[in-house]
């Protein structure tokens, strides 16, 4: 059994809202701080822009909290119920350091509870969460983390990273090749420092997420985004790390981001990898061949009946237990 409770504090003036659950019974437990990815994902790894509500994040919380394990998933500031109370404050205010702000509000907030013990804290990102999460571990903190996790890390730049991803999207398409090199020049031009200017024959869902990063209620945070290194970061961990890509990731690539990321952390015994054959970006399990996932992307996240997987669980629960206890 596990107890979840509704919990909020205030940042800069705006509040924030997370739900903490708990094993039942007492104790000081372990906890872990859930960091949702991009853009408008909630506490509970849902998004706008994706079908269903069954979100990973919950599903993890019961997990851990089986385990004996507690846990703490927040909204940004900039996702959720509150987004557009909360947009006007913050246009032109997101950084990487207002990300890292919520972050640390959010462990303090985890650590004041008595039945918790602050120096068993675990930093638990999903894919852009990571950052978050790698920024945390890699700055002097009053409450420093006992390891961290990063589920679906990029390890690549975010332009390779987005160039793949629209590459599935047009590569259906008749005109795809053409498509995709008027993207690249897009791509180009904003990492001159220039504007996107995406060419108006792109279909109107690229053309929105290529725009999405000069929105000037996502800087300047989109261009610190475009240059962080997720390579740089994780060398800098002195930690226990564990790093998860799913082998059915269409996001994030076992073999393009995991190879970097292994490559320069090698002689690192703290970094773990793992790459669960089955995982997909939000660590559900997808059996489906690859080509059927291509075929439908978006699909397998948070569908009902989707559900976490077996292996990705299993490494996560015994790299937890040898941490933290």
């Amino acid at each position: 059994m596990s107890v979840s409770t509704e919990v909020s504090w205030d940042l800069d003036g705006i509040g924030m809202y997370a739900t903490l659950t708990r094993p039942s019974g007492h104790g000081r437990f372990p906890a872990v701080v859930l960091v949702a990815g991009s853009g408008p994902t909630d506490r509970d790894w849902n998004s706008p822009l994706l079908p269903g509500r069954n979100g990973s994040a919950p599903l993890l919380a019961e997990v851990l909290a089986d385990a004996g394990i507690a846990s703490l998933r927040y909204d940004k500031r900039v996702s959720g119920p509150h987004v557009r109370e909360n947009l006007p404050a913050l246009a032109e205010k997101l950084s990487m350091r207002s990300h890292l702000d919520e972050l640390v509000a959010a462990v303090a907030a985890l650590a004041g509870h008595n039945f918790l013990d602050p120096k068993r804290v675990v930093g638990f990102g999903n894919s852009e969460g990571c950052l978050h999460v790698l920024h945390y571990a890699t700055s002097e903190q009053a409450i420093p983390f006992a390891g961290v996790i990063l589920a679906s890390p990029p390890g690549r730049p975010m332009g390779e990273v987005l160039l793949s991803q629209l590459a599935l999207q047009l590569g259906s398409l008749p005109e795809g090749s053409d498509l995709l090199t008027k993207v690249e020049a897009s791509t180009r031009r904003y990492s001159a420092g220039e504007p996107m200017d995406p060419d108006p024959a792109l279909p109107d869902a690229v053309k929105m997420i290529l725009q999405s990063f000069e929105a000037p209620a996502n800087l300047p945070f989109a261009r610190e985004l475009w240059t962080t290194k997720t390579v740089d970061l994780l060398t800098g961990v002195d930690i226990p790390a564990l790093v998860l890509i799913g082998q059915k990731d269409l996001q994030v690539d076992a073999r393009a981001d995991g190879t970097p990321l292994q490559s320069a952390t090698q002689g690192m015994p703290n970094i773990l990898f793992a790459f669960p054959a089955n995982a997909n970006h939000v660590l559900k399990e997808d059996v489906r061949p690859i080509e059927a996932i291509v075929a439908a992307p978006g699909t397998g996240y948070n569908e009902p009946g989707t559900r976490l997987d077996v292996e990705a669980v299993a490494t996560i629960l015994s790299w937890l237990r040898r941490v933290v206890g």
